[in-house]
């Protein structure tokens, strides 16, 4: 596979939602189509080019892959050139664009017929969720609510009233397609009365006026494992919208954002705690007693420890995903200065400068000696 530029391509930012992706592959696919451009060589070629973007850039996994890796990481998984890297919902897509447009369009002869009388895999979703850095430290199963498109419950998805059957086409006799003959030529396009179904429904489904779809609100329990990160996705089988036609239910994509914590912070699979000491904890040591994520947790602090430094506390922090193993607590030092100082503190203070001046002036008089 070349190295392509997909959102290019079709001509859209990269934070382009599915809607807008269709909708530029829409235009481009009318504007570049060989049929309606038979005196541009190049037509077919850009039509093809923009089949190639929206295959990648219209299925949510795909996408994924090449945000993060460019159309190189699609190789190993077989690239969009490839036969069998489209999917069911992404050829039903392009059918019904492509018949919208041309009356008869399908990615390939005769597609349209056949897919719209076998069973079709639901649509991927996809779902931004946002936990609490506390959440991704302990893991945690969470309710989320999700809107997708299932089988109405009332007609089962078949789009007459129950007790009612879909009625063959007289147009087409069933078959969903009209066969024409031009000279030589053999030219099959979509039914314009059943649209490809083979069928007609006399008496409509009442929930779903006919549709056989309807969309609905759900929730669902997610476990969310403990070490997930801001960026990671997370994937549920068979949550995405239900199959037609007694296909399986598309694919549940949650994308992970995580609130910043007031008092932690994460590097990596380290958890960081600012940890805040007066003059005298820091020259003198101390133990101090923090709650973090994990419990309390006991901090010896060393005598002179100086600002800016950090201890380190193995195997406190994240755990690793997809393996043993946690990172560390780190414990960065920020020495305070003191302030609303009393009479004595100041008097303290100021017998402690006297000590310090004597301690550089000795030292500044013993270097001194040295180079004489």
């Amino acid at each position: 596979m070349t190295k392509r530029d997909y959102y290019g391509i079709l001509g859209i930012p990269r934070d382009a939602t599915v809607a807008d992706i269709k909708k530029a592959y829409r235009a481009l696919a009318l504007k570049c189509h060989p049929d309606r451009n038979s005196d541009d060589p190049q037509a077919e070629e850009k039509f093809k080019e923009a089949s190639e973007a929206y295959a990648v850039l219209g299925n949510v996994e795909k996408r994924r892959i090449y945000d993060q890796y460019g159309a190189e990481g699609l190789r190993a998984g077989g690239g969009a050139s490839d036969f069998s890297f489209f999917s069911d919902s992404i050829f039903s897509d392009f059918s019904d664009i492509l018949g919208d447009l041309f009356g008869f369009g399908s990615f390939s002869p005769g597609s349209q017929q056949r897919q719209s009388r076998r069973p079709r895999k639901g649509k991927d979703l996809g779902l931004e969720v946002e936990l609490t850095l506390e959440e991704t430290f302990t893991g945690l199963e969470k309710e989320v609510e999700i809107e997708r498109e299932v089988n109405c419950s009332d007609c089962d998805g078949t789009g007459s009233e129950p007790g009612k059957s879909p009625e063959a086409c007289r147009h087409c006799g069933g078959t969903g397609s009209i066969r024409r003959s031009q000279g030589f030529f053999s030219v099959s396009s979509t039914c314009p009365t059943c649209q490809g179904s083979g069928h007609r429904i006399s008496h409509p489904c009442r929930k779903c006026s006919g549709r056989g779809r309807i969309n609905e609100n759900n929730k669902i329990k997610v476990s969310f494992p403990a070490g997930v990160d801001s960026g990671n996705r997370l994937r549920v089988v068979g949550e995405g919208e239900t199959g037609s036609l007694g296909g399986s239910p598309g694919d549940l994509y949650l994308l992970l954002r995580v609130r910043e914590d007031e008092k932690f912070q994460r590097h990596e699979n380290d958890l960081i705690y600012k940890l805040t000491l007066t003059f005298s904890q820091a020259a003198l040591g101390d133990d101090v007693k923090i709650k973090t994520f994990d419990g309390s947790e006991r901090i010896k602090i060393p005598p002179e420890t100086q600002d800016g430094q950090v201890l380190r506390i193995k195997g406190k922090g994240f755990k690793h995903i997809n393996r043993w193993g946690r990172g560390d607590l780190l414990i960065a030092i920020a020495v305070k200065t003191p302030s609303h100082l009393s009479g004595r503190e100041k008097e303290l203070f100021r017998e402690l400068r006297e000590i310090e001046t004597m301690k550089e002036r000795s030292k500044f008089e013993s270097k001194k000696d040295t180079l004489n």
